[in-house]
């Protein structure tokens, strides 16, 4: 057997995280057709990952991945779009548009940015996604968007 038979088999090596590698990495994550897969980018995260978006707080490597499954079994598809990216020193940040399709709803765009905090070690230590949840499902539904939008300016300025 000589070492192209022999490439499949060897584990790819981890790059170094940087904008570039970010905007492949996650364009591989979720523009597949079908369900998303985070399998490649688990490497890259710390043991003791702590990630936060505005329904939850994980800590530790296990519930992270744990999180990503399940979001996988609640969507048919997943597409993500990174609109812009910039990294200093050990932060990376971005902005970007997720679709989500679901089997009985329509296609819904969620609109968020993303902060990961590289470790000493290069791996992502801290994930903090931001975005509105309700404001882009509401968005969908006819009338009901506009409500929504009328509370919050009303009851929050």
């Amino acid at each position: 057997m000589d070492n192209q038979d022999q490439q499949p088999m060897v584990e790819q090596e981890m790059q170094t995280l940087n904008i570039d590698t970010i905007k492949v990495l996650w364009t591989q994550t979720y523009n597949r057709e079908g369900k998303p897969d985070w399998s490649h980018i688990f490497k890259y995260y710390h043991k003791d990952i702590v990630f936060q978006d505005t329904i939850q707080r994980i800590e530790g490597i296990d519930d992270f991945i744990a999180m990503c499954n399940r979001l996988t079994k609640r969507t048919k598809q997943l597409k993500m779009e990174i609109l812009s990216i910039a990294q200093n020193d050990n932060v990376i940040m971005f902005d970007w548009v997720m679709t989500m399709m679901f089997k009985k709803y329509p296609d819904t765009p969620m609109y968020g940015a993303t902060k990961l905090v590289l470790s000493e070690d290069g791996l992502i230590k801290e994930q903090r996604d931001y975005y509105d949840l309700w404001g882009d499902i509401f968005n969908n539904i006819p009338r009901f968007g506009k409500m929504y939008r009328r509370f919050l300016i009303r009851k929050f300025g």
